[in-house]
């Protein structure tokens, strides 16, 4: 389970970084400078999201409570099917049961209890594979949204996912990540930060 939860997981790994400070916006943001061509170019570091835009922080963790959990559920359904399983063989080697057909019965529950758990897990980690699309689907959104507006001012004609090597070199001048990162986490504003709000207003028109 826990290789498959990895595997959905690995999906967001393209937004995923292991530098976790925390970034300032510059007071004069990258100015992308023209390359030979003309361009107008700038590139974020998508790598840097996962730790430092605060929505992939908080969904990260809401999945890994999830495939914690279901890791612990399998676990003891798994548990419970493997007693039961020792204790049909142990009633095998005892003669405990008295009849053939009292033995095939239990044995008949514990293969339903076997495929239960098959099903199970298979519910399991397609529900932690749909949260996890719906994360990549929402996490997209938000940054193409947010470059869409950015860009109105700054006018770049092209900005570059620089994610591990997928490039190779590139100046640091054409770095926009941090104002992208500083610009992503002012508009985010958590659910429960949200609801709280609408219950002060609530609070305060009584």
């Amino acid at each position: 389970m826990k290789k498959n939860i990895l595997c959905a997981l690995a999906i967001a790994a393209m937004m995923v970084s292991c530098n976790n400070a925390s970034s300032k916006m510059d007071e004069q943001p990258s100015s992308g400078d023209a390359s030979a061509s003309g361009m107008k170019i700038a590139y974020v570091e998508v790598d840097s999201l996962m730790t430092q835009y605060d929505f992939a922080k908080d969904y990260s963790v809401t999945l890994e409570k999830k495939s914690n959990n279901a890791r612990n559920t399998l676990t003891q359904k798994g548990n419970a099917l493997q007693a039961a399983v020792n204790n049909f063989q142990q009633k095998i080697n005892n003669n405990g049961f008295q009849s053939r057909e009292q033995a095939a019965g239990v044995q008949a529950a514990i293969e339903r209890q076997q495929r239960d758990l098959q099903e199970l897990q298979a519910r399991l980690e397609n529900e932690l594979a749909s949260e996890t699309a719906k994360f990549n689907v929402a996490l997209r959104d938000s940054l193409q949204n947010f470059l869409n507006a950015y860009n109105k001012d700054k006018q770049f004609d092209l900005i570059l996912s620089k994610a591990g090597d997928n490039i190779l070199m590139a100046n640091k001048k054409y770095d926009i990540t941090n104002d992208v990162i500083n610009g992503l986490n002012k508009r985010y504003k958590p659910a429960k930060k949200v609801e709280a709000a609408e219950e002060t207003k609530k609070e305060e028109k009584k």
